[in-house]
């Protein structure tokens, strides 16, 4: 005879609660194993935290410096030092000459520079235009300027060829300088024949030997820089040497700095010339090589040497364009839209 032990019912209740009390357990043990364990690295929020401090590094870094590392000024037309500058000089006449090289083609550019210099450049003060050309009839018939404005023609011999014309330009400027330009003015700018002034250049420009920034390279690193690297030149640069590299389009001073330079790059092109050697940037190389050994005393921020280009700085006001450059950096069919 087979006996069947049926449970006690107070035994099946102690079963369960005993069940559901492991079940709860279990749970709740799970939950906190899950929070305690250390998550995976949280790369949005570190991306965040990123982004959040190249923003703020962004946002505090200097826009526009005021002044190199040396104290010279780095000029922006519309600031407080430039206004102060204009003031300064407002209160006394001056007399500032411009000379430009205008030969072979580039002949078709002399009116619009000279056009929109008598609106833009140093207005109501003395200006004498000196245009050292191939030929002179080239400005016939002559312009009319406005009041203390004048231009003088000085015939230098043809120089077929931008090669030649990169050994001679700083002899001739430096020519020009000794005769007929010493003694009249008492500043002296040099600018390239094919631009445009197109915004206010005032007093705020004038000082004992100014540069101007190249806009390409304006904010590069100095392994940027084309300086000339062969030894053999009169113009090679050390990887140590250099703060800024500086535009050929547009650079002045006292006379009696500007012939010292034109002369001293003269005779390094001429050295050069003679161990058959030519910079890569031509007279713009030996003009770098002299500012790093003669800094100038105040420095144009790119608004004063600027054209339309992948690479130019973003400025607040655009005032003199290289339309030479400019063409440079179009396609072929851009230029022959703007007759490059």
């Amino acid at each position: 005879m087979i006996f069947v032990s049926v449970p006690h019912t107070g035994s099946v209740k102690l079963v369960l609660y005993c069940f559901l009390l492991a079940l709860i357990i279990y749970f709740f043990h799970g939950r906190k194993a899950a929070v305690s364990v250390t998550p995976p690295r949280p790369v949005f929020h570190a991306e965040s935290r990123l982004m959040t401090s190249m923003t703020l590094v962004k946002a505090t870094g200097p826009q526009t410096p005021m002044e190199t590392p040396w104290r010279a000024p780095l000029v922006w037309g519309d600031s407080h030092s430039s206004a102060r500058h204009r003031e300064k000089f407002a209160q006394r006449g001056i007399h500032t000459g411009v000379v430009t090289l205008v030969v072979g083609k580039y002949k078709r550019f002399i009116h619009q520079f000279l056009s929109s210099a008598e609106i833009y450049f140093l207005p109501g003060q003395r200006v004498t235009y000196y245009i050292l050309t191939d030929s002179p009839h080239s400005l016939d018939p002559p312009m009319e300027l406005g009041p203390k404005r004048h231009v003088k023609v000085v015939p230098v011999a043809e120089l077929p060829g931008w090669n030649r014309l990169a050994y001679r330009r700083m002899a001739l400027i430096a020519d020009a300088i000794r005769d007929p330009i010493s003694g009249e003015v008492e500043y002296l700018f040099c600018a390239d024949i094919d631009q445009e002034f197109v915004a206010p250049v005032g007093e705020e420009i004038l000082g004992n030997l100014v540069a101007t920034l190249h806009p390409e390279l304006y904010g590069m690193p100095r392994n940027a820089f084309p300086y000339e690297v062969e030894e053999v030149s009169s113009a090679c640069v050390d990887e140590d040497e250099g703060d800024y590299y500086y535009t050929s389009e547009f650079y002045g001073g006292l006379v009696s700095e500007m012939y010292r330079m034109a002369r001293a790059c003269s005779m390094l092109i001429l050295q050069d010339q003679a161990s058959g050697v030519l910079a890569r940037g031509l007279e713009e190389s030996y003009l770098n090589r002299y500012l790093i050994d003669h800094r100038p005393t105040c420095v144009l921020s790119p608004e004063y040497s600027w054209w339309d280009s992948a690479l130019a700085a973003d400025v607040p006001v655009q005032r003199l364009v290289s339309l030479g450059r400019q063409c440079e950096s179009y396609d072929q069919e851009m230029r022959k839209k703007h007759k490059c």
